[in-house]
């Protein structure tokens, strides 16, 4: 496979489970041949019922998709049979035959070690491997590979077949045209990558652990019940961002908006988890406070923003419409 190639055959999934049966269906949905392997050497009872659970999963997932009307009876039959389950003991031999590979087993130091030797030892020298870790960084991971300038991190969000996000984080030993390589493939099936540098969390398990815990303190504090917040997320903070980019958010608001509102928070809550970053106040004193300076996260320098915003205007009306959300006018719903 030369560099300049994005891999198109026999794609690798090392570990079974939830993560692993998702980017395996992922694959084979896009027509790939994909080997999904079991790394933990287990009594072969143990082995056909995790195998009967994973067929079981990819099945589910490929029925439900043939239900709304995107696959007929014979290809989600062929998309099932492009998935080959198999034991630890035949992993290396299958492992020779991929041109890409995944790691997904459990997120802990020694499980990680003990797969990587396995791809390692098994894997052609001209294959790229990829961890999937949410936690852990590239670099700690690199140095467990024979060749570390093929290997970068590529985080998958559940449910990994449907969700287009793949963050991608090279380690420093990473090849980077193999990084654009590996994003080429991903663009391949439908998925949308992002490259970020390795740092805990990478970017959307760092934004959402904020999140998710800020909203368990509303319940804690109780501010307001579970399900009214849980509402609150689904028809107005997601809504938003589906939309709209945090950053770009920022811009079309304003980021003195963020800036006033981040002191009176820091001021009556907690300053540890308000405080506005340096960059927010540093663009609130340059005068880069998003659209209508002209400039902020984005620059807006030969944007046509009345186009500008009535496209995302748009992109609002079709979810609301969609969601069946239109606001009443005159007395009437605009659905």
């Amino acid at each position: 496979m030369k560099v300049s190639e994005a891999p198109t055959g026999v794609i690798g999934i090392a570990g079974a489970g939830r993560m692993g049966r998702g980017i395996a269906t992922a694959f084979a949905l896009a027509g790939h041949r994909v080997h999904l392997l079991d790394l933990r050497p287990r009594a072969q009872d143990d082995f056909a019922r995790l195998s009967a659970a994973a067929r079981l999963d990819v099945a589910r997932d490929v029925a439900f998709l043939a239900e709304a009307g995107l696959l007929d009876e014979a290809g989600a039959a062929s998309v099932i049979e492009d998935v080959v389950i198999a034991a630890a003991a035949d992993a290396p031999a299958l492992l020779a035959q991929c041109d890409l590979v995944f790691e997904a087993v459990p997120e802990t130091l020694d499980a990680k070690a003990s797969a990587f030797a396995t791809i390692g030892a098994s894997v052609r020298p001209d294959a790229l491997v990829a961890s999937t870790t949410s936690t852990i960084d590239a670099e700690t991971l690199a140095a467990m590979l024979p060749h570390p300038a093929r290997f970068m991190n590529a985080h998958w969000l559940n449910p990994a077949h449907l969700v287009p996000l793949v963050e991608v984080s090279p380690a420093s030993s990473s090849d980077p045209a193999l990084v654009e390589t590996l994003c080429g493939m991903l663009r391949g099936i439908g998925k949308v990558p992002v490259v970020c540098r390795s740092s805990p969390g990478y970017i959307v398990p760092r934004i959402q652990a904020l999140a998710m815990n800020e909203a368990a303190r509303l319940v804690e504090e109780g501010v307001a019940s579970a399900q009214d917040i849980d509402t609150a997320i689904r028809v107005g903070f997601g809504f938003r961002f589906a939309v709209l980019g945090l950053l770009e958010f920022i811009d079309w608001g304003g980021g003195d908006i963020l800036f006033h509102a981040s002191r009176y928070l820091s001021d009556t809550i907690d300053p540890q988890r308000f405080t506005a970053p340096g960059i927010v106040v540093d663009n609130m004193a340059g005068a880069r406070n998003g659209i209508r300076d002209g400039k902020g996260f984005y620059d807006y320098d030969g944007v046509d923003l009345g186009a500008y915003r009535a496209g995302r205007i748009g992109e609002f009306l079709a979810l609301l419409r969609h969601r069946g959300m239109m606001p009443v006018i005159r007395g009437r719903s605009a659905q």
